[in-house]
């Protein structure tokens, strides 16, 4: 899949994902990228994980299937995210 595909891809799962997930995200329009293209790196491997069970560090393609990969994926990368950079209320 060319790079062209893999941002439009990742703005896409990006997008959904954030909306998906409760509470405020920030990162503009960059972080929503980023975080769009590794949920589809992490999703499409996981994928690949659980149907083979080989691991490869793949994305999906841009097709229906692969955006639910992907929004997956970013949801993960999401909560890891908020894992990393959560503040204590100390």
């Amino acid at each position: 899949m060319n790079i062209l595909a893999w941002i439009v891809l990742g703005l896409i799962a990006g997008a959904i994902a954030k909306a998906i997930y409760p509470g405020h995200q920030g990162g503009g329009i960059l972080g929503t990228l980023i975080l769009g293209i590794i949920g589809a790196f992490v999703g499409g491997s996981l994928g690949i994980l659980l149907s083979t069970g080989t691991f490869a560090l793949t994305a999906p393609t841009l097709s229906i299937t692969g955006i639910i990969v992907a929004v997956i994926g970013a949801l993960i990368a999401v909560f890891v995210w908020n894992l990393l950079t959560r503040r204590s209320t100390i």
